[in-house]
């Protein structure tokens, strides 16, 4: 039988967290909870997450700070808990590299569909697409599909956020074609998100950070005005 995933809760408000992990584990998966960002990097030590539900505004150690730490030292999958009345924790949230968002207060069917949608791009990235190469030149390095990792010119290797995997896996696939963005929330397996959502947009503009030599002239992944965005390979 295969293990149901294990998701870790990290939220300050005992309340959310209790209701989250007994609604995931009603659910089937395996469930553990951390208060702040002690407490989760000793519950990573104990067992690495396949995904994490990490709240961005906490005190102390807030949200962001985990997220990069997560994110430079596990291949989880971040859904993070955002602030309704203020829509800039959203792009941050994306900023820092997270697969998705939920804004409190949330219905915990809908978080539980965000999960498993999350978690199945994260199986996926475990196995190697079958029709993109495994090593594509990106700009100024080289992205290794089966790892995750962008490789620079200058030898120093980054890890990517998965929403960023995913989306440069769609253009490796289809490159000089150009990709709406309700084509690019398709083949990212991205569908619970609105194509009108700015999240495709925060989450181009810093891969473009990444891989061009020239952000503000991007030659590998270029702007279609009014349509959406091409993958130029071997343009740098």
């Amino acid at each position: 039988m295969t293990p149901q995933p294990h998701i870790l809760v990290v939220d300050d408000e005992a309340d959310i967290r209790a209701s989250i992990a007994d609604y995931l584990t009603l659910h089937g998966y395996s469930v553990a909870t951390a208060e702040g960002g002690v407490a989760m990097r000793a519950r990573v030590a104990e067992r690495p997450p396949d995904l994490v539900v990490l709240d961005l505004r906490m005190p102390g150690e807030d949200g962001l700070s985990l997220s990069r730490w997560l994110r430079g030292t596990t291949q989880a999958g971040i859904v993070m808990l955002t602030a309704l009345a203020d829509p800039v924790d959203r792009v941050i949230g994306l900023e820092m590299g997270a697969d998705d968002y939920m804004a409190k207060p949330f219905h915990p069917r809908e978080l539980l569909a965000r999960i498993r949608t999350v978690l199945r791009r994260v199986e996926g990235r475990a196995r190697p697409a079958a029709d993109a190469s495994s090593r594509v030149r990106l700009g100024r390095g080289w992205l290794d599909f089966d790892t995750g990792t962008l490789v620079g010119d200058d030898g120093l290797a980054e890890q990517l956020a998965g929403t960023e995997l995913d989306l440069l896996r769609a253009f490796a696939r289809h490159p000089n074609r150009v990709l709406t963005r309700d084509d690019l929330l398709e083949l990212a397996g991205s569908r619970t998100q609105d194509p009108f959502d700015r999240s495709i947009d925060i989450r181009i503009n810093r891969i473009r950070r990444k891989i061009e030599r020239d952000p503000a002239d991007p030659q590998v992944i270029r702007t279609v005005r009014g349509t959406g965005y091409v993958f130029a390979p071997g343009k740098e």
